[in-house]
């Protein structure tokens, strides 16, 4: 019987920790939080917790990077608590409002662009690319839909991971998850709580932008509420008035019909300048008609250190198994020719540039390049071109694989060992894939970019689109 009361009590502890940690039980939900807030700290309870747990075993850069999106999770909890408890803001305190979320989105951002020599990169883009996914408070009247565009950026990248790492490291497999189930987490919340945008209070005090957002999840008391709002700006008195006057005055004229012209001065030909050039010879200020449009100048930036920011130097070198190559501009003369077959090839932001790779290598990737050519000789596993501009790749021996993901322009030369070589596009435009012929020359075949998908009864058949002409 002492046994059975020991484990009762036991029990109760339990469910008393949950109901403080999630505020969800007893006076959770009668000290004011709201059913949306309670609904987020619950997915910050379960797919946020696990995705920082995997991340803790994963370690090294994946763990700093997860703590800067639990930092940018807990920025938007603050703002959802803010929006429970005050009305809609004006568009200039809202922005306000944002600049902690968008700070973190920045600060995640920026962490990848550091780290581009990480082994653990993939994730680092995986979370970079889809973070952005935190301003869906700002997305109306579809923030659902959006953040669905950035979860599949990152599947990019996560795929990516799953391909290096299903049958080798289980706890990369089970890292992707976590991470993937938060956002398609937060497209259900979204759908359930904010199906048109973020949902503001009915009542209460109108949200500032001096107002300080709140921290946390509550942990004990309610914090006290926030003070009145400043007094509204005094309403310009005068101006609606003095427009709507001038307004029935213009009117008012325009209604004379013929009379209009009644009021003007005769000009005689002793005061047209083009019947008397002596004008023209007199001082006086000259009343010129409207200047033509110009774009207007983008506004100066006021941080110097921006503008002055050191470029990046150029890099051919070889880190452990990988060759890094950045920041070359006009170099016609890049060669890799000592290359083993464990070794991968990165390839970033280069300009007016030719690489050459000899010998039989892993794999090739190109990142944020313009108008590079790439001549290799054999690779085993992919070669993928990627934020490009203006690419023309070379293949002397055989490849099994190229990606062509979010590139404008690149143009593909197989040679006859590599006519079996899969291509793999997304997001681009103006791709050729050029066939070798008898006489040495190439043949030109454009890669569609046009589909047509079509309900058969059963599922979507896409096929490609015959433009005609």
């Amino acid at each position: 019987m002492e046994g059975l009361v020991e484990r009762l009590e036991k029990a109760v502890e339990r469910l008393e920790t949950v109901c403080q940690g999630t505020s969800m039980c007893g006076d959770g939900s009668s000290k004011g939080v709201a059913q949306y807030v309670q609904a987020f700290d619950a997915l910050l309870a379960g797919p946020v917790a696990e995705y920082i747990r995997t991340s803790k075993e994963v370690g090294g850069d994946v763990q700093k990077h997860a703590e800067m999106v639990q930092a940018g999770l807990m920025s938007q909890r603050a703002l959802l608590v803010t929006a429970s408890q005050h009305q809609q803001p004006t568009e200039n305190a809202f922005s306000s409002l944002l600049k902690p979320i968008s700070e973190q989105i920045q600060a995640v951002q920026n962490f990848r662009e550091k780290n581009r020599g990480s082994k653990l990169f993939n994730h680092l883009s995986a979370v970079s690319e889809s973070i952005p996914a935190l301003g869906w408070v700002a997305m109306a009247p579809k923030p659902g839909p959006y953040v669905k565009e950035m979860t599949d950026a990152a599947m990019f990248y996560t795929n990516r991971i799953l391909k290096e790492y299903k049958d080798v490291d289980k706890k990369q497999v089970d890292w992707v998850k976590a991470y993937l189930s938060i956002w398609t987490e937060l497209q259900a919340y979204i759908k359930e709580y904010h199906t048109t945008g973020l949902t503001w209070s009915k009542t209460g005090p109108v949200a500032t932008e001096g107002g300080k957002l709140p921290s946390g999840p509550p942990g004990g008391a309610a914090p006290p509420p926030p003070g009145p709002p400043p007094p509204p700006a005094p309403a310009p008195s005068s101006s609606s008035s003095d427009d709507s006057a001038s307004r029935s005055a213009l009117f008012a004229q325009i209604n004379r019909g013929e009379g209009i012209t009644s009021g003007l001065r005769h000009v005689s030909d002793d005061m047209k300048t083009h019947k008397n050039p002596a004008l023209k010879n007199q001082g006086g200020p000259v009343r010129s008609g409207p200047k033509p449009f110009t774009a207007p100048k983008p506004a100066c930036n006021a941080n110097p250190s921006q503008k002055t920011s050191p470029k990046a130097p150029a890099l051919l070198e070889l880190e452990g198994k990988k060759w890094r190559v950045e920041n070359q501009e006009n170099a016609t003369n890049l060669v890799i020719s000592d290359t083993e077959l464990k070794q991968v090839a990165y390839v970033f932001k280069c300009t007016n540039s030719t690489l050459q790779i000899k010998g039989k290598i892993n794999s090739i990737t190109l990142d944020n390049c313009k108008k590079l050519g790439l001549v290799f000789d054999d690779v085993v596993g992919i070669v993928e071109i990627i934020n490009s501009r203006d690419i023309k790749v070379q293949v002397m021996g055989k490849v099994p694989t190229i990606s062509i993901n979010k590139t404008d322009g690149c143009h593909v030369y197989l040679s006859k060992s590599s006519l079996d070589c899969e291509i793999v596009s997304a997001k681009s435009s103006e791709m050729n894939v050029l066939i070798p012929t008898e006489g040495g020359d190439f043949t030109e075949f454009p890669v569609p970019e046009q589909f047509k998908t079509v309900w058969n009864g059963q599922k979507l058949v896409t096929t490609v689109t015959e433009i005609a002409g």
